[in-house]
């Protein structure tokens, strides 16, 4: 059976798995990325993670697979093959791409930006396959964005296209670790309101999934943070609808898995701020946690697409 392997690589974690041409997910797996062994151990896992699924492939499927997807946070050089630098696991200018490719036989290798290749997984598999334009924007430990445009993702003439998460927002704000003040995933990522919410609440265990819950029982502490975090992260969301005009708004991410409790008030904040723009409908992502992986894939299904037409 034809297929890829797919890796979607975490600040803890990793995702895998092997795609079939149709997208179906075949195999999937995880393991950590054993970052507090140094960045070097990070690699090794990674590599070492994509081949034993290209032996595995071998094993079920009696065939290799015929290429490999990878997507990475932080900045990626996707033209070069090179994770520039992430902050999360220690690194700066890996040439990841050659490594794969070496170790896996010389398969091509693809490599992309986490959150835009979740968004392309989302657009043309999930809840952006019927849009032509679409906004898709993680909510989770930091806030990230992905421009899709006709079932392609825009990263910008240098890589960096849709990173809503630091627009001000707030100018007299909390400072960010970009130089900035008051900037969105400081006010609306799940890490802001876990960090709120342990105040407010007194315990310094409470997380954004704990907020959520709070506000669900009436709890006014919780509902105050709550609605902060809403506030600001319509404000972003605003000025991104106005620069790009997107048809669709899909919110995805560990804040977006608070369903109603995050959507209804999110929907309404957004709507009470828009003037002149074309109110876009806001939905939540539909591949879950999936959408890493299969956004690799289709990394890698493109990256022969390609070849095969040079």
């Amino acid at each position: 059976m034809r297929h890829v392997i797919a890796l979607d690589v975490g600040g803890t974690g990793m995702k895998a798995a092997l795609v079939g041409a149709d997208g179906t997910l075949l195999y999937e797996a995880r393991r950590a990325t054993g970052r507090e062994r140094g960045p070097d151990a990070v690699i090794d896992a990674i590599v070492g993670f994509a081949d034993d699924l290209r032996a595995l492939g071998e094993e079920r499927f009696g065939e290799s697979a015929e290429a490999a997807g990878v997507a990475i946070p932080g900045i990626v050089d996707s033209e070069r093959g090179v994770a520039v630098f992430a902050a999360n696991l220690g690194w700066r200018d890996v040439p990841l791409r050659d490594l794969l490719t070496s170790r896996l036989g010389g398969i091509p290798v693809a490599l992309g930006h986490d959150v835009r290749t979740g968004g392309l997984a989302e657009g043309r598999l999930g809840a952006g396959r019927d849009a032509d334009r679409f906004f898709f924007v993680p909510l989770g430990t930091g806030i990230a964005g992905a421009i899709g445009i006709g079932g392609t993702i825009e990263p910008g003439a240098h890589g960096y296209a849709g990173e809503i998460g630091h627009i001000v927002v707030r100018p007299d704000g909390p400072p960010c670790g970009c130089g900035q003040r008051g900037c969105l995933e400081r006010l609306a990522s799940a890490s802001a309101i876990s960090a709120a919410w342990a105040e407010a609440s007194g315990d310094p265990e409470a997380d954004a999934a704990d907020c959520a819950k709070a506000v669900e029982s009436g709890d006014p502490r919780a509902r105050a943070v709550w609605d902060n975090a809403v506030d600001a992260l319509a404000a972003g969301l605003v000025n991104a609808l106005t620069l790009l005009d997107p048809r669709l708004l899909i919110i995805g991410g560990g804040l977006a898995e608070a369903g109603d409790t995050l959507f209804v008030p999110l929907r309404a904040a957004v709507a009470r701020r828009v003037t002149f723009q074309q109110l876009p409908e806001i939905v939540p992502a539909a591949l879950g946690d999936t959408a890493g992986c299969l956004g690799a894939g289709l990394l890698a299904w493109d990256l022969l697409a390609t070849e095969v037409t040079a």
